[in-house]
């Protein structure tokens, strides 16, 4: 049986919930990004930095990003206890799974610890 002490809810539901609203809400910021790109000719600069100065387009970015961590870590999370938690690997398996489930937490804190200072200018 695979222990859940690296998931985010300890609970497949709500992981699959918390999966299904982050993908909503990429896909909304998508929406939102390539629209604005395709409805704002001659882009530059200057109307980029126009509009990531809104607040709201900041807190909506922090969203996706929050989304995009989220949705990453449940999605790797699933990935590592169903493939690296086999038989194959035998009794043992927790000796591979933890450290890829480690390196990929090392790897997003740092991609939101940087992603909060590129937006909010920290």
């Amino acid at each position: 049986m695979v222990t859940n002490i690296t998931n985010l809810s300890r609970s497949g539901l709500y992981d699959w919930m918390l999966q299904r609203l982050s993908a909503i809400v990429l896909a909304a910021y998508t929406l939102f990004i390539v629209g604005y790109i395709l409805t704002t000719p001659g882009l530059d600069y200057g109307q980029w930095s126009e509009l990531f100065s809104q607040v709201w387009v900041r807190i909506f970015s922090f969203l996706a990003l929050l989304s995009l961590v989220a949705h990453a870590w449940v999605g790797m999370w699933t990935i590592a206890t169903d493939y690296l938690n086999s038989r194959a690997f035998g009794e043992k398996s927790v000796l591979i799974r933890f450290p890829v489930q480690l390196i990929c937490f090392i790897a997003l804190f740092s991609y939101l610890v940087w992603g909060i200072q590129v937006i909010w200018g920290l």
